[in-house]
């Protein structure tokens, strides 16, 4: 329950966490300077020599594990995404499109960094993604569940789904579904999902809303009690939030059924 009242708080009150989270002071001062610096690189030499923007806007578009992968990263900003055939189009990942579209270098030039996206656009990924990880140092299925709640409206496609692994282990455990699924043949894995799922629903926030409870009430469920602490990092986030949760919330969360019960 301490789950399922933490994401409702984040969410409710998501204004409020993202601005006390950009007046942390390590990410207040990293944020300034991005926004100092942002605007006079011009070319992806320029980005790729800059070792702080270059790690503060992996880390906005949640490709922080790909810091040391220099190489990768050129390859996915020198050829863009106009062409099927680049590299970023063949990548399943559509965070490296997401990535190349905001520094779209391959189609911009030097105009670049002159753009919203590129700029403000950033850096309101990079607060939302510090709001996710501080959440998943208290509990992981927060941060799933808070990164799921962002990225759910835009998907596409069963296909879409299987992209990001987050995003899968979302809608995997919500719909009850095996760990061993994601060994199977991958339309063989979209073809179940599109079964149970219809993607489009997500573009209504209630319907968004109660996929995600079911989430995490099926996360609780098979994995125990949650793991947040007085003293965790969420708790923090959270802090000067109300505390209570509604009648509804909780009779919501009483009513849930697993799939076809």
């Amino acid at each position: 329950m301490t789950l399922i009242a933490d994401y409702r708080l984040l969410t409710r009150n998501m204004p409020a966490t993202l601005a006390r989270t950009a007046k942390q002071p390590e990410i207040k001062r990293e944020t300034e300077n991005y926004l100092k610096e942002i605007g006079n690189i011009k070319s992806v030499d320029e980005f790729m020599a800059n070792d702080r923007i270059y790690r503060y806007a992996l880390q906005a578009f949640g490709l922080k594990d790909m810091t040391y992968a220099k190489a990768f990263i050129r390859k996915v900003l020198q050829e863009g995404i106009d062409s099927p055939r680049s590299f970023t189009m063949q990548l399943a990942d559509t965070r490296f499109r997401e990535f190349a579209e905001a520094f779209n270098f391959a189609r911009h030039g030097r105009a670049t960094t002159s753009f919203t996206r590129t700029q403000q656009g950033t850096v309101d990924r990079y607060m939302q993604n510090a709001v996710e990880i501080q959440a998943g140092q208290s509990d992981e299925r927060l941060r799933l569940a808070l990164n799921f709640q962002r990225k759910a409206p835009s998907l596409s496609s069963a296909f879409s789904v299987l992209a990001d692994k987050a995003v899968y282990t979302v809608v995997r455990t919500a719909l009850g579904l095996p760990a061993a699924l994601s060994s199977a043949d991958i339309d063989r894995q979209a073809a179940i999902i599109a079964e149970r799922l219809d993607v489009t629903e997500f573009k209504d926030p209630a319907k968004l809303d109660r996929f995600v409870t079911r989430y995490m009430a099926m996360s609780l469920a098979e994995g125990g009690a949650s793991q947040q602490s007085a003293s965790s990092p969420a708790a923090s986030l959270l802090q000067g939030i109300a505390s209570s949760v509604d009648m509804s919330t909780l009779m919501s969360i009483q009513s849930l059924r697993r799939p076809g019960a």
